[in-house]
C-alpha cells in the first residue's frame, strides 16, 4: 500500500510542477524524492508522471489518481480538525475558477465577505471565459452557468437564471414599451453577438414553448460589457441573463418588458471534482455563495 508520506509527495509535486521543488518543501534531496516517486509508480504498476528536465506533467492515470489523493488528504485534514475542535474553522488557500464578467459582479464580492468572515481561509480567483480542467488547473470548484458537460463533476445548484428584456426608463419614455415580441422588430435593440446564432434574432417563450423573433438591431457587439453599458444609456432594449441586471432593476436604472414571455436560462452551478467529501473550505464557500446569490439576485 502507497504510504500517506508519498501521497503527499505526490500531490506537492503536481502543484509546484517540480519533483525537487515539492522534495525541498518536504525536507527531502532530489534523489530521495525520485525514489520515493518511482515507489508510487511501482506499487501501482502505472506512470503517473512524465519528468524532463525542465517540466513535469501529470499522465491520463496521474490525473486519475491525484484527484483521488487530494480527496484523501482533504479527509484526513477534516479528521484533524475534527479531533482537535477547529472543524467549524475553515482554513488554507481555495483556488476558483469563474467567468469575467459573473466572477467580478458575484463571485469577488462574496470571496472578499468570506475571507473577512474566515480569516485563516485565502481565496485565489482566476476569472476567465474559456471552460478549465478543474483537476490540471488545482482548482477547488468553478462556478458555471449553463450545461454541465462532465459528468465526473459534482455540481450543486446555487440560483435560478432567467434572461429578461429590459431598457432604460429614458429609453421607455421616448419609445414606449413592446406588448409583443412581435413588436421587438420596430425597437432599437442591443444585441449581443454570439458564435453560432443570427445577430437579427431573439429566443422567447411563448405559450411553453421557446420562439425566435427578428429585432431591430440598433448597436451590435461581441462584448457584453458594452451592451450592459449601452442598455443602461438608454440606447436600446436588451435581453440579458438576470444575474448581470439585477443591481440595475432593483434600483430603478432599468425596468423589464415582456415579462410574460421571458426565457428560463440556464441555471448557476457550483462544480468541484467527483469525491466523496470536499474540504471543509469548499462546502462552507459553496453554502455561503449560495445564501449570497439568493439573499441579492431576484429569482
Amino acid at each position: 500500500m502507497v504510504e500517506l508520506t508519498d501521497i503527499v509527495l505526490f500531490v506537492r509535486a503536481t502543484t509546484a510542477g517540480s519533483l525537487s521543488a515539492a522534495g525541498r518543501e518536504l525536507g527531502l534531496s532530489p534523489a530521495v524524492a525520485s525514489k520515493r516517486l518511482a515507489r508510487i509508480e511501482a506499487e501501482l504498476g502505472v506512470q503517473l508522471i512524465h519528468r524532463t528536465s525542465r517540466q513535469l506533467s501529470l499522465t491520463e492515470d496521474g490525473r486519475i489518481y491525484l484527484e483521488h489523493c487530494q480527496a484523501i488528504l482533504s479527509e484526513v485534514e477534516d479528521a484533524e480538525h475534527a479531533i482537535t475542535g477547529e472543524r467549524a474553522e475553515p482554513h488554507g488557500l481555495l483556488k476558483i475558477s469563474a467567468s469575467v464578467a459573473f466572477g467580478r459582479h458575484w463571485v469577488g464580492p462574496c470571496a472578499a465577505e468570506f475571507c473577512r468572515r474566515y480569516p485563516n481561509v485565502s481565496v485565489q480567483m482566476l476569472l476567465s471565459d474559456s471552460i478549465v480542467n478543474l483537476i490540471e488547473g488545482q482548482f477547488d470548484l468553478a462556478i458555471r452557468i449553463g450545461g454541465l458537460d462532465d459528468s465526473s463533476m459534482i455540481s450543486r445548484k446555487l440560483a435560478a437564471n432567467r434572461r429578461v428584456v429590459c431598457a432604460a426608463p429614458s429609453y421607455l419614455e421616448k419609445y414606449g414599451a413592446p406588448r409583443l415580441p412581435h413588436d421587438l422588430l420596430q425597437h432599437q435593440c442591443l444585441v449581443l453577438l454570439r458564435p453560432g446564432m443570427s445577430s437579427l434574432e431573439w429566443a422567447l417563450r411563448v405559450d411553453g414553448t421557446v420562439q425566435t423573433f427578428r429585432v431591430g438591431a440598433a448597436l451590435s457587439t461581441d462584448n457584453g460589457d458594452l451592451v450592459h453599458d449601452w442598455v443602461l444609456a438608454g440606447h436600446g432594449l436588451s435581453l440579458r441573463s438576470i444575474w448581470d441586471v439585477a443591481d440595475d432593476l432593483a434600483a430603478g436604472r432599468l425596468v423589464t418588458v415582456l415579462d410574460d414571455y421571458a426565457l428560463d436560462s440556464a441555471d448557476i452551478h457550483a462544480v468541484y471534482p467527483s469525491r466523496r467529501f470536499a474540504p471543509a473550505k469548499t462546502r462552507l464557500f459553496i453554502e455561503t455563495l449560495k445564501s449570497y446569490l439568493q439573499d441579492k439576485m431576484p429569482l
